[in-house]
């Protein structure tokens, strides 16, 4: 068996993913990281978007969308805490471009800089879920 790293996905709600890895890739405060077994300790917040997870042993690649959270890497496990997560295969796209118009409509309706900002927050999440989405959709 390949060399792996144990990796733990989990939101407020759930645990989402847990298992031994081959590779993570996923979207860092700083850009896209990709992480192996023995990678150097880190800590940094993710963006909204996709979890790539090479699950050892399989062909197909886990994914799971986060709307943001802190990643930690120790060299034998990496623990993603998310915001928000969604397995790949839960996600709805015509929800998501639905909340994405509802949080358009909002920042055009805001009647404070409060206001705008939830919707703006809102509007990019949303959106990022709907291009890692398709991006997920694209490759099968």
């Amino acid at each position: 068996m390949a060399h792996t790293i144990h990796v733990d996905v989990v939101s407020a709600e759930a645990s989402i993913f847990e298992g031994e890895a081959e590779f993570v890739a996923l979207p860092g405060e700083a850009g896209e990281l990709g992480i192996y077994p023995q990678h150097t300790p880190l800590i940094t917040r993710i963006r909204p978007g996709a979890v790539r997870i090479k699950v050892a042993g399989q062909n197909d690649e886990e994914f799971v969308f986060v709307a943001g959270g802190i990643l930690e890497v120790q060299p034998n496990r990496v623990t993603v805490l998310a915001d928000t997560a969604i397995r790949g295969h839960d996600l709805d796209e015509a929800k998501a471009e639905e909340a994405k118009r509802l949080a358009e409509e909002a920042m055009t309706n805001a009647k404070s800089d409060i206001d705008f900002a939830r919707a703006q927050s809102e509007f990019a999440v949303m959106a990022a879920q709907i291009a890692a989405l398709r991006k997920f959709r694209s490759r099968k």
